[in-house]
Order: structure tokens, then sequence, then C-alpha cells
């Protein structure tokens, strides 16, 4: 059975920092990229960060310079650290997988971040 759990979500106050994680299991054939998304209410879910297998990351343009992700890959674990966090910042952050050989895509609960000003 396939898991994505999330945990690290919270209320900070503007200015402050959270790390969120993302602990993945029972993925058949392992993980190519995994990342992280943030959707707010009446909104479509939105890429925040993605890094690959090998390192590579990706970030939205909103984040670069606050956020940084991370990946264990023995532990199949992918982490947002954020920094400098801002209202806007405020939604609710998926955790991702794609599977390395199926087309298949694998997504987390969902954790709530709040960034008070």
């Amino acid at each position: 059975q396939v898991q994505l759990v999330e945990s690290g979500g919270g209320l900070v106050q503007a200015g402050g920092s959270l790390r969120l994680s993302c602990a993945a299991s029972g993925i058949r054939f392992g993980i190519n990229t995994m990342g992280w998304y943030r959707q707010t209410p009446g909104k479509q879910r939105d890429l925040v960060a993605s890094i690959t297998r090998g390192g590579s990351t990706n970030y939205a343009d909103s984040v670069k310079g606050r956020f940084t992700i991370s990946r264990d890959n023995a532990k199949n674990t992918v982490y947002l650290q954020m920094s400098s966090l801002k209202p806007e910042d405020t939604g609710v952050y998926y955790c991702y997988a794609e599977n390395r050989v199926l087309p298949n895509d694998y997504w987390g609960q969902g954790t709530q971040v709040t960034v008070s000003s």
C-alpha cells in the first residue's frame, strides 16, 4: 500500500520558519521526482518546489531564495525548509512522488501552513 505521510505544518508568524517532511513507502519500482504543491481555497494546486532523484531542484519564482527542498533517497523522504515566510505562503501543502517506471503519481494527505501577519 502506497503511503505519503506529511508532517511539520502549523501556524507561524510572518518572517518565521517551518520545515515540512514527507515520507513515502510502498511505491513499487522506486521514486523519481518528489516535491511539494500548495493549494488555497478556490484556486488550483500550484507547484512550490521539486527535486529529482539526482538532486536537481526547481522552485516557483515566489519562493526562490526563501525555500529549500531536499531529499533522502535512502529514506524515501523529501523535506521543504521554509524561511522568511509571508502570509501569501499560507495554504495546504501536498507532497507528491513520481514512480520511476510506471506513469503514476502519488500524493500525501496535505498539511496546513498558516502564516499570520
